[in-house]
């Protein structure tokens, strides 16, 4: 037994040694050919990228279509005629229309008589939106914005209402429920793997840069610190949702490894424009927490929205055609790139500032101006994107097709006269869908970029592998190609994958918004981030004309990605899902309860009246007397469980007591009337008819008189 655990062991050392032997000549090898260890490598990680890019993105695309926010209830408006009407919203129209969150059909009321808004305190405020001027609180008519308090009688156009918001414990058990159902998963596995991407890359650019790999793992490194600094900090704060940053933060990861391909000497300059830009996120989204003071600097983002445009018409130098570019310090900007945030901020409003005509002239004037200003600088791939922008915004203003179709008119007829008059935006007209016909002129990048992204296949030829980046703007305008050349055809549509990921999870938060200002400006910067990105990738590859805008996140430049940063700051301050995003204040309060503030809770009878709304509603009922609060679980809706009893005899006043008493013995005297006409032939039918007419006309008075 000795003899053989010696020869076991004997013959394990053998292989040992034998493994260390093949060990020892593999690092030999690779030490003194650093280039095919180098090859290697890139052959080996070229399949593991793109797998590891498709499981990020899958796993954050899955986190979010799971995003589900609850249909919440925020108080209640009880009509003793009409019912009951759960206010669903912050913001809410009331009127006689379809678009209304509250339709009341009722003849006096207009289409769109006044609106309802909650701030984070819960206070309620009543806008009168009608010219008519029949809405009141109390008996006193709304002129501006007045405040709502609980059990407050609110008369719109002559029908009355009895308002009262839900109770802080309604309050806690709505918060329990949406902490439930709607609380985003665990971001550190996609952060992780993301982490692992970054170091391959890094990597891999030993072996393709040698000369310029400290500094591009420099700026790898110090990006991915800052990355890790994000998240530990907002996590420690309370932050759980990170969907948006991991896209946005992979989106950069590829324009790192864009720019060392392409410009290895700007890797600093551009790590520092992302840090800025993550700044800037940061700011913005702390600064859009607080609605009030949102609303009181939309003018001066409007101002310096035209201050930007103003300089770079004065300042601003020629590139490729257009006089979009400025120099600060030594440094090229791109006014019109922040000019888009501030256009945004100024266009997007609040319910109860949709309807007032001198806002929307405001704002008429406004995009009109940027449109004019950018025509004068010869930027009309930017004018196109602040023309999309403009459509969104309004037709989220207005709802009005006719308008925006006019407006579409108009714009096209001026495009005609730009074609006409302007030669270069004419050349690049003429070779679109022809660029193989002007190979050497015209179409010289696109016909570039369609053969470098051929070359690339499925997996690429290795980041700083790739001859496209030595044709002009390819890191700009024609980035697409180099990501399908370097990186493949997988990684290429992932980017892309991208912004369609945002513009989805933007869609589901913005239903349960908590003003119109967020669903608005969250629309309008997804709509610019998805055309902008068509425009881009279309246009490098023929499908449509080249128009020079960047590709959100993904193209290289300084003022692109800071207001990349900026607009994605809108989409994450609609997200409302329970502690899901810093730029949303979670800390709301609730006005005191009805019985608190001392008003008799008001019972009416169960609507009877079916009303639609403009988002998703389910059934109310009523709950048992002997179970006023029931349970709460994630199939319950929480607008079902706060609904009070209802009994029609504890909301009736003196005066309904006694017109109902007058009714009565009306009725009572008919009847004595008509039988005694029975039995002695002594009434005619005429004499019956026209007290029916009478009595028909008195009630059709009393239904039509106001309160």
């Amino acid at each position: 037994m000795m003899n053989s655990l010696s020869e076991w062991l004997s013959s394990l050392g053998t292989v040992l040694g034998t493994l260390f032997t093949y060990i020892n000549q593999f690092f030999h090898w690779a030490g003194s050919d650093t280039s095919t260890a180098g090859d290697v490598y890139v052959s080996i990680v070229r399949w593991i990228m793109p797998c590891l890019a498709a499981g990020i993105l899958v796993s954050v695309i899955w986190r979010m279509i799971r995003v589900k926010n609850p249909n919440e209830v925020w108080g209640y408006l009880y009509s003793d005629e009409l019912g009951r009407f759960p206010i669903r919203h912050w913001e809410c129209t009331i009127g006689r229309a379809r678009h209304c969150d509250i339709i009341v059909k009722f003849a006096t009321i207009s289409r769109t008589q006044c609106a309802l808004m909650r701030n984070e305190r819960g206070r309620w405020f009543v806008q009168d939106l009608s010219e008519r001027g029949t809405t009141s609180i109390d008996g006193n008519v709304v002129n501006q914005r007045e405040k709502l308090e609980p059990g407050s009688k609110l008369t719109i156009g002559g029908v009355p209402f009895t308002f009262h918001p839900i109770t802080k414990q309604e309050l806690t058990k709505q918060e329990n429920l949406r902490a439930e159902i709607s609380s985003p998963h665990p971001p550190w596995k996609s952060f992780i793997a993301l982490t692992v991407f970054q170091l391959l890359t890094i990597v891999e650019f030993a072996s393709t840069k040698p000369d310029s790999f400290k500094t591009i793992a420099e700026c790898f490194l110090m990006f991915t610190a800052a990355m890790w600094a994000y998240i530990l900090t907002t996590k420690a704060l309370g932050q759980k949702g990170f969907e948006p940053e991991i896209l946005a933060f992979f989106a950069c990861t590829l324009n790192l490894a864009v720019t060392a391909t392409s410009t290895p000497g700007t890797m600093l300059k551009q790590t520092i424009a992302i840090l800025i830009g993550i700044a800037v996120y940061i700011f913005l989204g702390w600064y859009l927490r607080d609605l009030n003071r949102v609303i009181h600097t939309r003018r001066l983002m409007a101002g310096v929205c035209i201050l930007l445009f103003v300089i770079t018409i004065v300042f601003g130098g020629v590139h490729f055609g257009a006089r979009n570019w400025i120099n600060v310090f030594g440094m090229s900007l791109q006014p019109s790139e922040l000019a888009k945030l501030c256009f945004i901020f100024a266009g997007a409003a609040t319910l109860d500032r949709l309807f007032v005509k001198r806002n929307v002239l405001g704002f008429m004037l406004l995009s009109g101006f940027c449109l004019a200003a950018l025509a004068i600088t010869g930027d009309f791939g930017t004018a196109s994107i602040f023309f999309v922008v403009f459509l969104v915004i309004a037709y989220m203003r207005s709802g009005d097709y006719t308008t925006l179709l006019m407006i579409c008119g108009a714009v096209a007829g001026a495009l005609l006269m730009v074609i006409r008059f302007r030669p270069y935006v004419a050349s690049r007209f003429s070779a679109w869908r022809h660029v193989w016909e002007y190979a050497d002129s015209t179409g010289y990048q696109q016909v570039r970029t369609m053969s470098a992204s051929a070359s690339g296949g499925m997996i690429g030829v290795g980041a700083g592998n790739g001859w496209l980046r030595h044709i002009g703007a390819s890191n700009t305008d024609l980035v697409f190609g180099i990501l399908c050349e370097e990186w493949g055809l997988i990684i290429a549509l992932l980017s892309i994958a991208i912004i369609i990921a945002m513009s989805l999870f933007a869609f589901r938060v913005i239903q349960s918004g908590r003003s119109s200002f967020y669903a608005i400006a969250a629309c309008a910067a997804t709509s610019l981030f998805v055309f902008q990105t068509i425009l881009n990738v279309f246009g490098s590859l023929d499908l449509l004309p080249l128009t020079g805008v960047t590709f959100p996140f993904v193209s290289c430049g300084g003022s692109s990605m800071i207001a990349s940063w900026g607009l994605l700051a809108y989409i994450k301050a609609s997200d409302t899902r329970q502690n899901a995003s810093f730029a949303v204040n979670h800390n709301v309060r609730v006005q005191r309860s009805p019985e608190a503030a001392g008003y008799k809770p008001v019972n009416a009878e169960e609507n009877s009246l079916q009303h639609t709304q403009r988002r998703p509603t389910t059934t109310t009922r009523i709950p048992p007397k002997s179970d006023p609060f029931p349970p709460i679980t994630s199939e319950t809706p929480p607008q079902d469980l706060f609904l009070p009893e209802i009994s029609l005899e504890d909301s009736l006043t003196e005066e309904d007591r006694q017109t109902m008493k007058k009714n009565e013995q009306e009725i009572n005297d008919f009847l004595k009337q008509f039988e005694q006409a029975g039995s002695d032939s002594a009434g005619s039918e005429d004499d019956i008819d026209l007290f029916l007419r009478e009595l028909e006309n008195e009630n059709l008075d009393d239904e039509r008189r106001p309160d």
